[in-house]
């Protein structure tokens, strides 16, 4: 079958481009997967701006998760397993079809290496893709964050105003955009950090925001976090961290503790991560003697062990603050 995502590689996206736009079509797919619950407002305003009806994937749900599983290779995380199963979701739907090749946001730092193969992993996957956009983003500063969206506007075959002006409106979007978890007026209080994505999609951690503020917690996440702490809290590892993750994630979790903001912490690791294996253990050496659970999830969707164990660890929270105030346990 035809893979216009395989061709475009080997004759070019230009030339793809042109015959497809004869056509007449615009319409851009944009998978709802990683880290589309933090730059969505960047994405959909900018191919929004540039005239494209904008086709987003439906929440993760079990299909979409079946999916993922069954064209992802086995080894993948369950993030971009799901990733996949978005895609499947929307490729017969758009035109073309957007792949966030993330690699840097932050100067000296990277993504995971899943993010800067994800195009590739993808288009092989499929038999059949409408084109791809697969530039990749460096968003270290916004002049290397505007040469993405040049190009990715001059492939839809827009002119340089054009492009300028949806990408400022994009940049004004994604800054008013907001996200994040800081709740008040519970006596326990929890950090919950891991990657975003595994935050903030429900079906993914089985709804584990709500499970948590059933119990009588409250949730604290690294965006209420300054920039500058999380990078001072890294400059005492003996080595700068050479992925973002590892160090937004330590540099919440070891400040939340360090300030007492918080009275455990909750880490939400996706199984086989290989960046989520650093974390861990810098966390655990960081703050040793603080309450620390680590919630594994994967393709199973049984939330048994889930329910279990964050009731288990409410109670021994419950324990340590009002009953035996120096009992300090690793979940």
């Amino acid at each position: 079958m035809l893979n216009l995502g395989i061709i475009s590689q080997i004759i070019g996206n230009n030339i793809i481009c042109d015959i497809l736009f004869k056509g007449g079509f615009m319409k851009v797919g944009i998978p709802k997967g990683l880290m589309y619950c933090k730059y969505h407002p960047f994405l959909v305003t900018f191919f929004s701006e540039l005239g494209a009806e904008i086709i987003v994937s439906d929440d993760t749900n079990k299909n979409i998760l079946d999916a993922g599983v069954k064209y992802c290779v086995d080894d993948a995380c369950l993030p971009v397993k799901i990733f996949h199963g978005h895609v499947d979701s929307i490729k017969d739907k758009c035109d073309v079809l957007v792949i966030p090749r993330i690699m840097q946001l932050w100067k000296n730092e990277y993504i995971c290496p899943k993010f800067c193969g994800l195009p590739e992993m993808v288009i092989n996957s499929f038999d059949k893709l409408p084109v791809t956009i697969t530039e990749p983003i460096y968003a270290t500063t916004k002049k290397k964050l505007y040469n993405w969206a040049k190009s990715s506007g001059k492939f839809l075959r827009k002119n340089n105003y054009e492009i300028k002006r949806a990408f400022i409106n994009a940049l004004n979007a994604q800054k008013a955009h907001e996200i994040g978890i800081y709740d008040s007026g519970y006596e326990i209080n929890i950090a919950l950090t891991g990657h975003p994505y595994n935050i903030y999609d429900s079906f993914l951690n089985m709804n584990l925001v709500k499970k948590i503020n059933a119990l009588g917690m409250g949730i604290i996440t690294a965006e209420f976090t300054g920039e500058d702490i999380l990078q001072k809290e890294s400059e005492n590892l003996y080595k700068r961290p050479f992925w973002t993750f590892v160090r937004e994630n330590y540099g919440f979790a070891v400040n939340a503790a360090k300030e007492k903001n918080v009275d455990g912490i909750i880490y939400i690791s996706s199984f086989n991560c290989g960046t989520d294996s650093v974390i861990v253990e810098l966390i655990k050496d960081g703050v040793p003697d603080f309450p620390f659970l680590i919630l594994k999830i994967d393709e199973h969707t049984g939330e048994a062990g889930i329910n279990t164990r964050i009731e288990a660890f409410r109670d021994m929270l419950e324990r340590r603050l009002f009953n035996e105030s120096n009992i300090s346990t690793h979940g």
